[in-house]
């Protein structure tokens, strides 16, 4: 089973520089070939790879397609039975490949994998995005085992076991090459964040599982492109979670559904008005217009893939609010969710 590990550079030199050394070192070339994707930087990236890492198949793309376009571009011309998709700001640690092969070979339900994903800022504590694994709740909010909203873990083994999760990060994102390409890979539209979490939902809508690993632990710096508060970031995360609520909620009452997630992103708007975060305020109506405006599209995006369906129900998204849960009953922690998540 060959991996293609395959990394998308946007002007991250100075990533590059400190975690690619990690990659070579930690890396079974017997089965695996790292792949650099260059999203048209001009921070002299491209001359850094070639010098340095001549070893390491260098795609130059001709500008920045974002996460999801550049990606999608990419792996057009990479040919591996398993895609590793690697941020550039990862370090990787001993033995981090060696256990995925026989995790996909014990089950050919088994889609894509994420690992154990720890901060590189506080090695101690999970990272923002995977953390142990990614949830939803029933309107397209994502959260994770070790992270909801603002508040993440430290790692003291409660993650410790294998578990079926509903999105695999995009940080280190393992996946079968043929399942990415028959359902599309990425939609390009979202450029970036959220991309996975769309990808993943459609994944699990056809009957396939996502899991989470603790048998490989890697560390995230994170923000790497955007940092987290960013209002760009704020829009892209707003707009692209309606489209992917939009095309893949495969429930009922669809309607009732997004009218009530517009509610509690109105009193997003409101948080950020009486904390004078006006750019955020307006990052969020922004998105909505968006959302709005994309419609049309979406619809027909919708009727596609809600024709390729086999699943309506998943056990791992939380049928109730997670903003309710987090803020007004103050469950902060993945373990007071388990009884939500069962009903």
């Amino acid at each position: 089973m060959e991996i293609a590990i395959v990394i998308l550079n946007w002007n991250g030199k100075g990533h590059l520089e400190k975690y690619l050394p990690f990659v070579k070192k930690f890396t079974n070339f017997d089965t695996c070939r790292v792949v650099i994707a260059d999203n048209g930087s001009d921070d002299g990236s491209r001359e850094f790879l070639k010098k340095n890492y001549p070893e390491f198949r260098l795609i130059e793309l001709d500008q920045n397609y974002g996460f999801a376009g550049g990606y999608n571009k990419a792996l057009e011309q990479v040919d591996a039975d398993i895609f590793c998709l690697l941020n550039s700001d990862v370090r990787v640690t001993k033995n981090w490949i060696e256990p995925i092969a026989g995790l996909f070979e014990s089950d050919e339900k088994i889609a894509a994998i994420q690992p154990k994903i720890l901060s590189d800022r506080d090695r101690s504590r999970f990272e923002h995005a995977g953390a142990a694994g990614g949830f939803i709740d029933k309107f397209s909010y994502p959260f994770c085992r070790g992270r909801i909203m603002n508040v993440i873990e430290y790692d003291k083994g409660q993650y410790n076991k294998p578990a079926d999760i509903f999105w695999a990060s995009g940080a280190c994102l393992f996946i079968r090459a043929g399942l990415f390409r028959e359902t599309g890979g990425f939609d390009y539209r979202y450029f970036a964040h959220m991309e996975e979490i769309d990808l993943c939902w459609r994944l699990k809508n056809r009957g396939y599982r996502i899991v989470y690993t603790p048998k490989i632990k890697i560390y995230h710096w994170g923000g790497a492109t955007l940092e987290y508060n960013n209002p760009r970031k704020l829009f892209l995360n707003f707009r692209n979670s309606l489209w992917t609520l939009y095309k893949n909620y495969s429930g009922r009452h669809l309607g009732a559904v997004l009218f009530k997630r517009m509610l509690i992103d109105t009193f997003a708007v409101i948080k950020y008005l009486v904390t004078f975060n006006f750019k955020n305020s307006l990052a969020v109506v922004k998105a909505h217009v968006a959302f709005h405006r994309s419609k049309p599209l979406l619809h027909e995006q919708r009727k596609e893939l809600m024709k390729t369906v086999t699943v309506k129900q998943h056990a791992e998204i939380l049928n109730k609010s997670i903003v309710w849960q987090f803020f007004i009953y103050r469950k902060k922690l993945f373990k007071q969710l388990k009884k939500a998540m069962k009903k």
